[in-house]
């Protein structure tokens, strides 16, 4: 029998789990968690899901844009330091490190912060030139963060964090349960997360719903605290508030390219995501003083920061199928209905 599985029938003796105790344990349980697995989820075939990193390097090629920019803002400093939490792979800091030179090259210092086993293992293959270039570094969950002028950037961060699905029944809030019997939606006090769903809509209407990060503030907080001047950015799934609310956003279940609602089978052997709320998100990070905040789909980031023009004139030198890969990168990130218009930038700053 599943580990986790045994341990959650032993809570359940004791009444329902809320969804979000059972996602956190499915994903962070220490020994048998889904991102505390030697063998790593990211890929195509035999695997659980893609990223945009899979797709090839667009993605750290615009951001390595926006983090010269930011350099650029603070008066070219001498040091800039990156940091990436649930960095995974590396490969996004890979394809930054890749595409910089220059000044802003010598600057930048790139850390990598994932305690996942499998991350760490692929980071050190992928980032193998720059730890020894002293341009990258490990940096542990649980290690103190000196000070820093630059940036911190994330993928798929903020949808790992675990979440509570809530809904409005038209006179009392239901959340999301598993109970002996399966998942139920049971009346319980919202609290904090339903002040936070009412200021966010004119009136809500029956079956409107959202998720609650209760994490969320604490994560934030350990994140810009050390940032003393420079760019905050994350890339990841969701929307603002109200849409959520309207969507009834739930939790995800991601196994073998498949995408379901059954967050509760195959604990520890599945990925579980849930939609980050944008809105929440900016205001936090502006009750911590960051400024200039913004998001928008991903699509438009890219096509508003990128110099596309140049880049294809470019790759018409490079051989066919080289050219190939990095135009259906390029489609991917841009075209409506693909993955850059089911992906959010948002974007702010610290003084």
């Amino acid at each position: 029998m599943n580990p986790l599985n045994e341990l959650i029938q032993a809570r359940l003796t004791q009444g329902p789990v809320p969804a979000a105790d059972v996602m956190a344990l499915g994903l962070y349980h220490p020994e048998h968690g889904y991102y505390r697995r030697t063998k790593g989820p990211w890929g195509f075939e035999g695997k659980d899901y893609y990223t945009a990193l899979d797709l090839g390097p667009l993605l750290g090629q615009t951001l390595a844009l926006r983090l010269e920019a930011a350099w650029e803002r603070l008066g070219r400093p001498g040091r800039f330091t990156a940091l990436e939490p649930g960095a995974g792979r590396g490969w996004l800091g890979r394809d930054v490190l890749n595409a910089v030179s220059g000044p802003f090259a010598e600057a930048l210092v790139y850390v990598h912060r994932d305690d996942s086993p499998a991350a760490r293992y692929a980071a050190e293959q992928a980032l193998a030139p720059f730890l020894t270039a002293n341009r990258a570094r490990f940096a542990a969950e649980s290690e103190p963060l000196d000070p820093f002028v630059g940036a911190v950037f994330s993928n798929e961060l903020f949808d790992a964090l675990p979440a509570q699905p809530w809904r409005w029944e038209g006179e009392c809030w239901t959340r999301e349960v598993l109970t002996d019997r399966g998942p139920e939606w049971q009346a319980a006090d919202p609290g904090e997360a339903g002040a936070w769903f009412a200021s966010q809509s004119d009136g809500l209407e029956p079956k409107d719903g959202s998720v609650w990060c209760a994490g969320l503030p604490e994560l934030v907080q350990e994140l810009v605290a050390p940032l003393q001047a420079g760019l905050f950015l994350a890339v990841d799934y969701g929307e603002p508030a109200d849409r959520l609310l309207a969507k009834g956003a739930d939790l995800r279940r991601f196994k073998a390219h498949s995408v379901d609602g059954k967050w509760h089978e195959d604990l520890g052997e599945a990925d579980l995501t849930a939609d980050v709320d944008f809105t929440r998100l900016a205001t936090l990070l502006q009750s911590h003083g960051l400024t200039d905040l913004t998001h928008m789909e991903l699509s438009k980031w890219v096509r508003t920061h990128a110099p596309l023009d140049l880049w294809g004139a470019d790759w018409m030198a490079m051989p066919a199928p080289e050219r190939k890969a990095r135009t259906e990168n390029l489609l991917q990130l841009t075209l409506p209905g693909m993955l850059g218009s089911r992906f959010r930038v948002l974007e702010g700053w610290r003084r």
